[in-house]
């Protein structure tokens, strides 16, 4: 298939476009997977333990034949144990270093390739299905939608429009959230949400503030697209919508790989 249908807003079709050569690059997950990981730890803030921390105590140990395990105790009270780390506030084995290094690198040229391979990874119906999307009301994939979408600024008019494209039951899936198991629902992340389709776009003439308060929906300029909004946690296929001009451009961006 080398053309692919422009679609209106209403859900017609209005012209054909030729499909970019991007869309053929060769898949490569292990590329994805490594400018995924290399894009989330650039984001990682370097952090390091006080080196006192646990230890700012006057605790000693009470010595033999007390009965009781020789660990270090407070000196009042229930002489519960201190300093050690198997105590309640005592300190770390092997604290964080600050100098840990956390960020992965990645080359310029791969990291492109990566991207143009996640690029080719949207046209995949299986790998779409596979990622967990809902596009049975999809006529076809890529989507292509004409450039009077950027201009929407309305959460109730791109409401319907997705309706009309096939890609509400989509949205849909990304509402449900899910309690994250473990630990981790303390710490700021007790929710975990599905993603929803990524709008690809030239410029925002506004459908940044109709579309950002669906679920699960991402927005972002083609120019500014990475492997992670294409493939969120390393897994390519995800559901894309491209207004023209983003998808004319494509080639220029990304097609020289």
């Amino acid at each position: 298939m080398s053309e692919v249908n422009v679609y209106s807003l209403e859900g017609e079709v209005i012209d054909k476009i030729e499909i970019p050569r991007v869309f053929r690059t060769e898949k490569r997950e292990d590329l994805i997977k490594r400018a995924v990981l290399a894009s989330i730890t650039h984001r990682i803030q370097p952090y390091g333990a006080y080196t006192e921390a646990g230890k700012r105590t006057s605790a000693e140990s009470p010595g033999k034949n007390r009965g009781i395990s020789r660990v270090p105790r407070m000196k009042s009270g229930p002489r519960r144990a201190a300093f050690v780390t198997l105590a309640v506030g005592g300190r770390k084995a092997f604290p964080p270093k600050v100098e840990k290094v956390y960020k992965e690198k990645i080359n310029k040229k791969e990291r492109k390739l990566a991207i143009a391979s996640a690029i080719a990874f949207t046209s995949d119906k299986e790998a779409v299905l596979a990622r967990g999307h809902r596009i049975e009301n999809i006529k076809e994939l890529p989507l292509v939608v004409e450039d009077r979408l950027e201009e929407i600024k309305r959460t109730s008019e791109t409401r319907e429009i997705f309706k009309t494209l096939g890609v509400w039951d989509d949205i849909l899936r990304a509402k449900e959230k899910k309690i994250r198991a473990g630990r981790g629902k303390m710490r700021g992340r007790r929710y975990k949400r599905k993603k929803g389709p990524l709008i690809v776009i030239s410029k925002n003439q506004g459908i940044l503030y109709g579309a950002r308060n669906h679920p699960g929906i991402d927005i972002v300029q083609v120019r500014n697209l990475g492997a992670e909004y294409l493939a969120p946690g390393a897994k390519p296929g995800r559901l894309v919508i491209w207004t023209r001009s983003a998808f004319e451009e494509l080639d220029s961006l990304f097609g020289g790989v």
